[in-house]
């Protein structure tokens, strides 16, 4: 087992924080985790974790604490509820913060944390999906004080091939929601192209292949297309979390003055998915649209 200095809190073992967590342990860390479902985390106990009773106890035990949780308001109950993170907090401690929240929500909470407890605060919300998480692969944008980024650095790495400082608390959110942006619309238009390829005739799987060094080639693509063709919407990221980011990339394109018409068709393309009860479903799923019979 590596010799690892940081001890490491993990909390929010979901469709990606679960492979996160398996790497760390692979890693050599010693993780201590946390669940309000103590069955869905089986495997990281096997492979290591130790399941403590809560938040609190996981910053007590740790030097740095990854959350990776749904929403702003799921952060804000772990880290500031009863028996959470910032009980068992102190000034040579780091949190992490892994989910996809609301910007200024998050320059909030950071402030709030290091004023009350000294625990600095990196908003580091990622992209990539299971997979890439698996891999250690991530593309992970963070705000926050640079020398606590630094010192996560060595944490970090081993869940991401990029980690990237975008500026002060609330920066890495910002650049989640930039990347939502693009990912939302993309799949929006990937969803039209497979559907008309299909229509008039072309085999669809290929695709990638056929687009693969020009300018209409990317991962999204290559990852969109088999999905789409095979109407198999398993979940790699659940319809309704890329909703839950689009709400705020709206938000933020008012607060900002920022005209955003393609994103607001995107946006409006998922809700309608979402009414129809598909948010469970994975993103890929708004093909669904597109189609004479439903697929779902």
């Amino acid at each position: 087992m590596a010799e690892n200095k940081e001890k490491v809190g993990y909390i929010g073992l979901g469709l990606m924080g679960k492979p996160m967590a398996l790497r760390l342990l692979q890693a050599g860390f010693n993780v201590a985790i946390w669940a309000r479902a103590p069955a869905k985390v089986k495997d990281a106990v096997a492979a290591g974790a130790r399941l403590l009773g809560s938040p609190a106890e996981v910053a007590r035990a740790s030097d740095i604490v990854i959350v990776c949780l749904s929403d702003t308001g799921a952060v804000k109950e772990v880290v500031f509820g009863p028996s959470g993170i910032a009980e068992g907090a102190g000034r040579a401690k780091i949190l992490v913060d892994m989910s996809t929240i609301d910007p200024k929500e998050s320059r909030a909470f950071a402030e709030r944390l290091h004023a009350e407890t000294g625990m600095e605060w990196i908003d580091a919300p990622m992209s990539g999906g299971p997979p890439v998480a698996a891999a250690g692969k991530l593309a992970v944008m963070a705000g926050g004080d640079a020398a606590a980024f630094e010192r996560s650095r060595s944490v970090v790495s081993h869940l991401a091939g990029k980690y990237t400082l975008m500026g002060p608390a609330g920066a890495g959110q910002t650049t989640k929601l930039i990347n939502q942006v693009i990912v939302g619309g993309c799949k929006s238009v990937i969803a039209e192209a497979v559907q008309l390829a299909m229509n008039a005739g072309v085999d669809a799987l290929r695709l990638p292949e056929a687009l693969e060094g020009g300018r209409g080639d990317s991962l999204l693509l290559r990852q969109s297309v088999p999905k789409m063709v095979a109407g198999d919407f398993s979940p790699a990221g659940h319809l309704r979390t890329i909703m839950k980011d689009l709400n705020m990339v709206m938000e933020l394109g008012r607060a900002t003055g920022t005209p955003m018409p393609m994103t607001a068709l995107s946006t409006e393309i998922h809700r309608m998915m979402i009414a129809h009860g598909h948010g469970e479903a994975d993103t890929t799923s708004v093909i669904a649209l597109y189609r004479d019979k439903p697929i779902l």
